[in-house]
C-alpha cells in the first residue's frame, strides 16, 4: 500500500501543464486540508512534469481561499529556462475558482565550497530519549506526524496564561514512518503548530496567507536522512493586527540545515 502522504499528493497528467488531483481525509486540517499538503502537491506537479530540470531551491504558496474538501486542478506552467535555473509559475483551481498560487525554482545544483552559519538547537535530547506527544481532539493531520518535543515546548495546556515568547523545538517525522524527499519535507515545513498558540496558549482562529521554503538539501542528503527524525526550531518575530510571522529550521539529526520557511499568517480574535 501506497504511503498516506503519497496518496495524498498523487496527481494525473489531463493535458500539457495540467494534473488533477483530490484532498486526503488523514490530512485534514481545523478548515479544509493541511497547508503542507497543499504545499507539498503543488511541488509535485513541477517534480513530476516531463519538462522539470534539477532540484527545487525553494517554492512559495500564497493560499488565496480555503481549499474545500474534494477535487482540484493544477497548472504547472515552465515560464523560463535558463542555464542554471528554471521558474514555475503554478495555480490550483476548484470549480473554476482560485485557491491557491505558487511559484517554484529548480536548479541544477553544482559541487562548490559550501559553508553554513546557522547552528541547529542545542540541549536537545536524542528522538529517541522523548516520547511521542499524544494530542487527540487535534485536527486529523497531527496524526500523520510522529512528534517529540523538547520539554515544556509542546502545544498547550491552552490555559489562556500568555508566555513571553513562542519559541519550540521537535524531533519529527512523518507516521508511519517514509523516507524523505522533496514533497515529504515541503510538508513538514508547515507542521510547526501557529506560534499564536504557543505565545497566547489558546486556540485562535488563523490562516496562513503566504508560505516560502528555502531547500537547502539536495536529493543525496535527503537520501542520506532516510525515514530518521528530522530536528525542527519556529518561532515568530511580531504580531501586529491581525497577522503574524513565523520562522522555522528544518535539520537532519546529523546537523545539517535542510530547508528554512517563513509564513505570514492572518489571525482572528
Amino acid at each position: 500500500m501506497p504511503h498516506t502522504l503519497d496518496t495524498a499528493i498523487q496527481l494525473m497528467s489531463v493535458g500539457e501543464n495540467r494534473f488533477t488531483g483530490a484532498t486526503h481525509a488523514g490530512y485534514a486540517n481545523m478548515v479544509g486540508p493541511f497547508g503542507g499538503t497543499t504545499s507539498a502537491v503543488l511541488l509535485n506537479a513541477v517534480l513530476q512534469h516531463p519538462q522539470v530540470l534539477g532540484e527545487p531551491i525553494s517554492l512559495t504558496v500564497n493560499f488565496a481561499g480555503a481549499l474545500a474538501d474534494g477535487a482540484f486542478e493544477i497548472e504547472a506552467t515552465p515560464v523560463r529556462t535558463n542555464r542554471s535555473t528554471q521558474h514555475w509559475s503554478l495555480q490550483l483551481t476548484q470549480g473554476g475558482v482560485v485557491a491557491a498560487t505558487a511559484s517554484a525554482v529548480f536548479a541544477a545544483r553544482r559541487k562548490t565550497w559550501s559553508a553554513g552559519e546557522a547552528e541547529p538547537p542545542q540541549g536537545m535530547p536524542a528522538a529517541k530519549d522523548l516520547a511521542t506527544v499524544s494530542m487527540p481532539g487535534f485536527p486529523a493531520w497531527v496524526q500523520r506526524y510522529d512528534m517529540r518535543f523538547a520539554d515544556g515546548e509542546q502545544p498547550g495546556p491552552f490555559d489562556g496564561q500568555e508566555q513571553a515568547h513562542s519559541n519550540s523545538r521537535l524531533w519529527v517525522r512523518d507516521e508511519p514512518a517514509r523516507p524523505l524527499d522533496f514533497a515529504a519535507l515541503a510538508a513538514i515545513c508547515d507542521c510547526f503548530f501557529p506560534r499564536i498558540f504557543i505565545r497566547r496558549r489558546a486556540p485562535t482562529p488563523i490562516g496562513t496567507v503566504s508560505l516560502t521554503i528555502y531547500f537547502h538539501a539536495d536529493a543525496e542528503l535527503l537520501a542520506e536522512q532516510a525515514e530518521r527524525h528530522v530536528l525542527g526550531r519556529a518561532r515568530a518575530l511580531n504580531y501586529r493586527h491581525g497577522y503574524y510571522d513565523q520562522s522555522a529550521e528544518v535539520w537532519s539529526d546529523g546537523g545539517q540545515l535542510l530547508a528554512s520557511t517563513h509564513q505570514i499568517v492572518y489571525f482572528r480574535e
